[in-house]
């Protein structure tokens, strides 16, 4: 049987260390690559294809949440976290398997069970369960950055640079004060996980950064537009006239 090629991404050493110790054991799994942060794992994910990765979700520069967001060959994914106990439970819930640290090497080998199970399933359905994962990642509340890919760039934008989102078709634009850059995620995961405090959706096609609104005009009855620092205007629809109106009071 062909051996379940492996890459290990996680910033601490030990934490690498004990995966390979406990995969030594395991003759069905071969580790091709490891990786201590999230640029050098998609690089290696990208060159390599292997089939399973064990990947840390509290890593600096880009954490394991949003490195699966940039990954064009989907592997199967085995992840390492710190988070408590209420967390873990989002994991449950969308079938994604986790290791809680620090972990038993039963509890590893648990893990390495329904990898070999789903290994033997065709790639269609490795392809619906990495989808299932990167489309059911809990919410992460207060985003404080975005990633960006474009071909093989990645730009990591602070959520205070951004100007205002809008939205395109699937996709998503984003107008920042360093440039232009569009995402794969919809307007609805950026209004629920953006800081209610300082962005607000005030049309179904824009979500606003409030610090960045000069003023706010009547264009005729029940019609609204927003003036930006930039000059930039925006349409305001009802209901988003009545958010900012409660906001600015």
């Amino acid at each position: 049987m062909e051996k379940i090629k492996t890459v290990i991404i996680d910033d601490e050493k030990l934490a690498r260390d004990i995966i390979k110790n406990f995969l030594s054991t395991n003759n069905e799994f071969e580790i091709i690559a490891e990786a201590s942060n999230g640029f050098e794992g998609i690089k290696l994910i990208n060159e390599l294809k292997p089939d399973l990765i064990f990947l840390d979700v509290q890593m600096p520069k880009i954490n394991g949440f949003e490195m699966l967001e940039l990954i064009e060959n989907p592997p199967l994914i085995i992840f390492t976290t710190a988070f408590d106990q209420y967390a873990i439970k989002a994991f449950e819930i969308n079938a994604i398997d986790y290791l809680l640290k620090p972990f038993s090497k039963e509890r590893f080998n648990e893990s390495l069970e329904r990898i070999k199970k789903i290994h033997l399933e065709n790639d269609k359905s490795k392809i619906e369960i990495f989808n299932k994962i990167s489309n059911n990642l809990p919410n992460q509340e207060n985003l404080e950055r975005i990633v960006f890919k474009n071909g093989s760039k990645i730009n990591v934008i602070d959520v205070e640079n951004i100007i205002f989102i809008e939205a395109q078709d699937d996709y998503t634009m984003f107008y920042t004060k360093e440039g232009n850059f569009l995402k794969q995620k919809t307007m609805k995961y950026f209004e629920e996980n953006l800081d209610p405090k300082k962005f607000i959706r005030t049309h179904r096609s824009y979500i606003v950064k409030l610090d960045q609104i000069k003023q706010i005009d009547i264009i005729e009855k029940e019609s609204y537009q927003l003036t930006l620092f930039n000059s930039k205007k925006l349409p305001v629809s009802k209901s988003g006239y009545s958010k900012l109106k409660e906001l600015f009071n």
